[in-house]
């Protein structure tokens, strides 16, 4: 292995160009183009020794010292000694010259002063040098095995530094760029009088509304989110209780309705919101026709962002507190049912107290989700501002205000994190366990009869308006002109995904295939990707014990806590400069992707892995495998539901998102959302829901193929029933592992 990463770093500093290429790596427009002694094309030895940036030939001292060592036994203190410097002083190096010297020379004046004027300019860094960073990675971490971290284990050692080197790169990198950013001025000096004004601005603070105003951004974006939160909470637990404790006969069909808003592009609730209730909508003119009073615009502003966010937002509720009203331990009920308790006591003293975990997450992540919403304040927003799209307008506007943008960034990543220290708070250190080793047999207390009212009451109507919304999504995209010109036609889709025929075969003719393989494409790219990185990170923490454990889970889960308004803003910051040049290019959208979903597949993995015995890993281990093995031919295979679900919910996001890339996308490389956009801002509603609605599908056959591809994990042969489920699936894999090591 080691002979195989020193030859991945001597193939990117002789073989492949060192600078990021204008029109991408992957077009191989290089090879042709002079390289390799066209300057821009040119690897990094002929950089140093033709192009006057010699700079870059110590790299070549770090990538020759581990030759030396490689027949040492890896025993020898010599052997890990050199592997650690040679990774350490490699890639430190690489960064130190990366940060130093850039487009217009050195980029700090203590180095002018100290070299002179440089005329060599550098860019960004591109293959040749990710290259050698990944082999000076690996030296490092083979270099700490070989002196005995994680037991000697390369393969442990190797992931947990890889991951730790990725989450700083792409987490704490763009954060700390937007912490530095908003305390600079217009010139580019530090300044604490900038980061003052934009923070104390009335625009932000302003409680104008309490004296018939406007509140500033910040009261705005609080508001909604609180009222958004809360209502989507109550709806939810509204749905679990109809779902769980009725006997209402479509609870599959109120469980269906779950799953469209989450592959439900952005827009598309606002839009039909509007086809409905705006100025010239179908309810609105009835109303108005009926009464003989002019059309009102009230669903513009906080009406309107509230009801579109809380139809988007209530499934999730509902999905995250039907597992915890079902999770209610029926004994408990029971015991106060025997204490003489009526139905309505039971649930008030009872049953509700130890549901407050999952009302406690619904409320959090419905407020997260309001805060990071784009979509919707875009489209029903009118003159009601809130932090994120004030965001987006100060990077993309006219007054291109980079440190206000920052600004307002941190006190939306603020009221997140307050939001996760207070639902900390209210769950104290309470236990709420209801489910032990022993059997739970009984049944859930049915409602009482007011209550089970007021659930059907809520929850019935909103499920027909929902369905209702869905039903104008799609008749939308047939009609001509919704409200003006309802008659039936395909234009539309025409115009949008049109195909013709030419002499040299198919025509993509539709405005939209654009934008729709490219995000086909970086979807299918970043969904694998998340799914590999998150299900490590979760065998890592399951699985192994390191020092800074704790410190490592909260890398990797804080991409979560920030909204994607956020790192949209954090990306453009950090990347739009050398060394890391990544703004306009498809591998920035990418990267975005893998890194803001990869918590789900944290999640998920640890959830999964959690049930395995690690017996498996033994049992393994004791037959001859290696942990990388093991984690291959034993762990994965019984994953396959939190593979299914890291790869679907990244692919889903991937094409859904919009809060982080309508920052980062370009004109080559323009998403769905970004395009979908443009219609909306144009008032082409009718290409725009057709656009929404080939989405739908396409996610929902995706759903199903990956589903088809990966299968079910199998505990147990269909002829026998095994008492341990887990130590049954183990067994299957551990079977074919024997053979092997056999």
């Amino acid at each position: 292995m080691l002979w195989f990463w020193l030859s991945i770093g001597w193939i990117g500093f002789v073989i492949l160009p060192w600078y990021q290429q204008e029109y991408g790596f992957w077009t191989l427009e290089w090879l042709t183009d002079g390289y390799p002694f066209y300057g821009d094309y040119a690897p990094a030895i002929l950089q140093g020794f033709v192009y006057d940036r010699p700079w870059l030939l110590p790299v070549a001292i770090c990538l020759i010292a581990p030759l030396a060592v490689i027949g040492r036994p890896r025993q020898d203190p010599v052997f890990g000694r050199v592997l650690i410097a040679s990774g350490a002083l490699g890639l430190g190096y690489m960064l130190a010259q990366g940060f130093a010297i850039g487009v217009f020379g050195f980029n700090y004046a203590w180095l002018t002063s100290l070299f002179g004027e440089m005329d060599v300019r550098q860019y960004g860094l591109g293959y040749g040098a990710l290259f050698c960073a990944a082999s000076f990675v690996v030296l490092f971490c083979a270099g700490l095995a070989a002196r005995g971290t994680m037991r000697g284990d390369v393969f442990v050692t190797t992931a947990i530094g890889t991951i730790i080197v990725l989450v700083a790169t792409f987490v704490f990198f763009p954060v700390s760029r937007i912490l530095m950013s908003a305390f600079v001025d217009m010139d580019g000096a530090l300044s604490g009088a900038a980061f003052m004004r934009n923070f104390v601005s009335p625009t932000v603070w302003g409680l104008g509304c309490f004296a018939g105003g406007v509140c500033g951004v910040a009261w705005n974006t609080a508001i909604l989110a609180i009222l958004t939160a809360s209502s989507t909470t109550l709806l939810g637990l509204a749905f679990a209780l109809v779902v769980t404790r009725t006997g209402f006969r479509w609870k599959k069909s109120l469980r269906v309705l779950t799953v469209l808003p989450i592959i439900t592009p952005p827009f598309v609730i606002g839009l039909a919101l509007i086809l409905l209730f705006g100025r010239s909508g179908t309810v609105t003119q009835f109303i108005a026709d009926l009464l003989g009073v002019e059309a009102g615009r009230w669903l513009y502003g906080l009406p309107g962002i509230w009801l579109a966010q809380t139809l988007s937002f209530t499934p999730i509720s509902f999905l995250v507190l039907i597992g915890v009203v079902e999770g209610v331990s029926p004994s408990m009920e029971e015991a106060s049912q025997t204490l003489r308790a009526d139905r309505w006591q039971t649930f008030v003293n009872v049953s509700l107290p130890l549901m407050r975990p999952g009302l406690a997450n619904a409320f959090l992540l419905a407020f997260i989700e309001s805060m990071a919403d784009f979509g919707n304040p875009m489209v029903l927003g009118g003159n009601y501002e809130v932090l994120s799209t004030d965001i987006f307008f100060a990077i993309v506007g006219a007054q291109n205000d980079q440190g206000r943008a920052a600004v307002l960034a941190i006190i939306l990543l603020v009221f997140t994190l307050s939001a996760f220290a207070a639902q900390r708070f209210w769950l104290g250190k309470k236990s709420y366990a209801t489910v032990s080793g022993k059997a739970d047999n009984g049944a859930h207390v049915g409602l009482s009869t007011g209550l089970r009212r007021v659930c059907y009451g809520t929850a019935i109507p909103w499920a027909l308006f929902t369905i209702v919304i869905y039903g104008m999504i799609f008749f939308g995209a047939f009609v001509k002109r919704w409200g003006f010109d309802n008659s039936l036609t395909l234009d539309n889709y025409v115009e949008a995904f049109g195909i013709g025929w030419s002499d040299h075969g198919i025509v993509w003719a539709g405005a939209a295939w654009d934008s729709f393989w490219t995000t086909l494409n970086i979807s299918i790219l970043a969904a694998p990707l998340t799914a590999a990185v998150g299900l490590t990170t979760a065998y890592l923490l399951v699985r192994q014990n390191f020092r800074g454990k704790n410190a490592f889970e909260f890398g990797t889960m804080l991409s979560f806590a920030i909204p994607g308004t956020v790192i949209g803003v954090s990306y453009i910051l950090a990347f739009n400069v050398p060394p890391l040049e990544l703004t306009g290019t498809g591998v920035i959208l990418v990267i975005c992707f893998v890194f803001r979903n990869m918590p789900v597949g944290v999640r998920g993995g640890i959830a999964a892995m959690s049930q395995l015995d690690k017996s498996l890993d033994e049992a393994s281990l004791t037959l001859g495998a290696n942990s990388f093995t093991t984690f291959r031919k034993v762990i994965l295979p019984l994953l396959r539901p939190a593979i299914v679900a890291a790869l679907v919910y990244s692919f889903v996001r991937a094409i859904t998102s919009v809060s982080a890339v309508i920052f980062l996308v370009s004109a080559d490389h323009n998403m769905a959302t970004s395009y979908i956009i443009g219609l909306v801002e144009n008032g082409r509603y009718g290409v725009a829901i057709a656009y929404c609605s080939v989405l739908i599908l396409v996610m929902l056959t995706v759903i199903v193929v990956v589903q088809g591809l990966i299968g079910k994990r199998k505990l147990r042969r269909e002829d026998r029933v095994a008492s341990d489920t887990t130590t049954t699936g183990g067994k299957t894999a551990l079977n074919g592992l024997r053979e092997k090591h056999s």
